[in-house]
């Protein structure tokens, strides 16, 4: 299996503390979508849909965790029980608001992802597709945490401690 990156995102977070865990948290920040210019003509008709998937590379995240202590919760839970970015494929999923299209360069905003993560492709959100009434939301329903910013927990040291 082979991923490549079809551009980057760009965003005012450049430090793993304090980013937003979800986009429902991030409103109002703005960010920048730079795909590959070979990926221009892909983008055709993007502008028509309100909000986009982003499936990205959590570049600067640490090794797969089996167990994790998400931000939300103060007890341990299973890594496919949680958004965790420790994963055996550290893929990242968020749904952003299209603000506009500009040739290869797409203005987002209500955006959870650290500056210079690569973007590895980008689907349409499609409400009647995308939108599920559900009964159960696991662990969640009895969280009483309310942190809506990432700390330094699921992200790599350097050798002098210091998150990449």
């Amino acid at each position: 299996m082979e991923i490549q990156p079809i551009g980057t995102i760009h965003s005012s977070f450049r430090d793993a503390s304090g980013v937003p865990i979800q986009p429902v948290f991030a409103e109002g920040s703005e960010g920048i979508v730079e795909l590959l210019p070979r990926y221009t003509d892909a983008l055709v008709d993007l502008d028509s849909f309100e909000k986009i998937w982003l499936l990205y590379w959590f570049d600067r995240a640490a090794a797969f965790q089996a167990k994790v202590k998400p931000y939300m919760d103060d007890e341990e839970h299973g890594l496919f029980a949680t958004r965790a970015p420790a994963r055996p494929n550290p893929i990242g999923l968020s749904c952003v608001r299209l603000v506009s299209i500009e040739a290869n360069i797409l203005r987002v905003a209500d955006v959870d992802i650290l500056d210079g993560t690569p973007l590895l492709d980008i689907k349409p959100y499609v409400a009647k597709f995308d939108c599920f009434e559900v009964r159960r939301n696991g662990w969640l329903d009895a969280t009483r945490t309310e942190d809506r910013r990432s700390d330094k927990r699921f992200f790599q040291s350097d050798k002098g401690g210091n998150v990449q």
